[in-house]
């Protein structure tokens, strides 16, 4: 027999299978587990992405995935976001930001400039109140509170993955975001 928690948890998964899939009919693309604590969000596609391969499968979310289990985050906890549509166009603002609802992550992490690109779009207002120039515009390393979001930029992730000093600079980058409850 279910309980008020078992209805409210279905009510839940409900509301947010329809909100992603209005998403998804308006253009967003993103995977992964909704209501994880970590998003990733990248705007420059893979030659293969941009063929419809599904994003985050090659070598960067390899990588991304190593590095998130290493710094403790569960294998299963995280999402993937596009920040440009199928062609390849960056997301109006209002819609990047309403997915960014949908999803409700703890955590965004921006794996290329142009996705610091649409979080800088979306948020313009709300990245002016902070203290510094450069985590206003959401320089690469800085970790920001963006409406009760951790934003990191890595700037440049998947092209990192060539060069180790750039890699080791990554990986520096992503300790600053380690899980805010405890590890798995």
């Amino acid at each position: 027999m279910p309980t008020i928690a078992d209805d409210r948890r279905e009510a839940c998964a409900q509301k947010t299978t329809a909100e992603l899939d209005a998403l998804a009919a308006r253009g967003v693309r993103a995977g992964g587990n909704a209501y994880s604590p970590i998003l990733v969000a990248k705007g420059e596609l893979t030659t293969e992405e941009a063929g419809g391969v599904e994003p985050f499968s090659g070598a960067d979310g390899a990588a991304l995935r190593a590095s998130l289990k290493a710094l403790g985050y569960a294998p299963e906890h995280w999402e993937w976001l596009l920040t440009c549509d199928n062609a390849g166009a960056p997301l109006a603002a209002g819609l990047f930001r309403e997915a960014m609802c949908a999803l409700d992550p703890a955590t965004l992490v921006c794996c290329d400039d142009a996705a610091a690109a649409a979080v800088r779009e979306a948020y313009a207002d709300d990245l002016t109140i902070l203290e510094s120039f450069e985590e206003a515009m959401l320089e690469p390393g800085y970790v920001v509170q963006v409406c009760g979001i951790r934003v990191l930029n890595l700037g440049g992730f998947a092209a990192s993955l060539a060069d180790p000093k750039a890699k080791q600079q990554m990986w520096a980058r992503l300790k600053r975001l380690p899980p805010l409850a405890e590890p798995y």
